[in-house]
């Protein structure tokens, strides 16, 4: 019971570290985000290459979709715009999680003590540089926690079993992924947890492919949540978000092996590997896309049957 207690203390941290970082990375950038999506949304290249921007810049996926919902609810960018913004956000988060997969954490001390100083400042940006800097920091020290964690939670008769369910069943693996992540609204927690128990050796890097792709669709229920009441045609975006991801992992589900061999292929420690993967399999699902954004939003239309006005 208290290494389970220990787990969700662990990820409540990382949470949260994502949060703070969120936040600084937010204050720095101004007022831009909502104009540039207004601004750069065009054509469905110029709304990937603006979502990949925002998401990189947010730390969130979700995050670029709420605000999407939002300007569509507003009548400030019509649900075709969005389509290119939606496909960019899943390779955006892929970012953090490369950036994860670097060891720093004998970084871990200095970047908490520099963060909370430059939090005691009254200064705005210089306030925003302290919560990215802590948020680092957090989000370092709860890796580093969730690898020392992962020898002991095997131990744990359940826990055992869980993960021997998920070695031989992916798609359990798979269904993991989706209601963690529903759950901590956070795709690239669920993951970096995932790339933490696979560098400790507790989980299989095929096994972590299976949680990622249903991190993919479980992050989706934020943007539906905030589609309820938002108007139908918002409510199109979070459809968008939900069946993008959805036909991705359906897609690659039976490729996981060959996934994880290209990703193997490109170098790194295990849990880096895994990195390597969300970043080959949201290219590819994006790219695929992306020459029938137009007739995909079409198809979201019929589907959920309203017309584009």
């Amino acid at each position: 019971m208290l290494y389970i207690l220990l787990f969700g203390l662990l990820a409540a941290s990382f949470l949260l570290g994502m949060t703070w970082m969120r936040i600084g990375l937010f204050n720095l950038s101004g007022g831009a985000m909502e104009s540039n999506l207004r601004k750069m949304t065009g054509t469905p290249l110029k709304g990937m290459l603006t979502g990949i921007a925002m998401t990189v810049v947010l730390q969130s996926s979700s995050a670029v979709t709420v605000i999407a919902v939002g300007l569509v609810s507003a009548r400030i960018l019509s649900f075709p715009q969005t389509v290119g913004i939606i496909l960019g956000t899943n390779i955006g988060t892929t970012v953090t999680l490369e950036f994860l997969a670097f060891d720093l954490s004998a970084l871990i001390i200095p970047l908490l003590v520099i963060g909370a100083l430059l939090l005691l400042f009254r200064k705005a940006r210089v306030r925003s540089w302290g919560f990215i800097l802590l948020g680092i920091g957090i989000i370092f020290a709860s890796m580093e926690g969730f690898g020392r964690l992962a020898r002991p939670l095997e131990s744990v008769g359940y826990v055992q079993e869980m993960l021997l369910m998920m070695k031989e069943q992916p798609l359990a693996a798979l269904g993991l992924g989706v209601v963690l992540t529903a759950l901590i609204q956070s795709s690239t927690v669920m993951t970096g947890i995932a790339m933490s128990f696979i560098g400790a050796g507790a989980l299989s890097l095929e096994t972590g492919i299976a949680i990622m792709l249903g991190a993919n669709i479980g992050t989706c229920a934020t943007a539906l949540l905030a589609g309820i009441g938002a108007g139908a045609e918002a409510r199109l975006v979070a459809y968008s978000h939900m069946w993008l991801n959805v036909g991705g992992a359906l897609l690659f589900y039976p490729f996981m092996p060959m996934l994880a061999d290209w990703s193997g292929a490109m170098g790194g420690d295990p849990d880096s590997q895994l990195a390597h993967a969300s970043v080959l399999y949201n290219i590819a699902c994006s790219a695929i896309v992306l020459p029938f954004a137009v007739q995909f939003g079409s198809w979201i239309v019929r589907l959920h049957g309203r017309k584009i006005s």
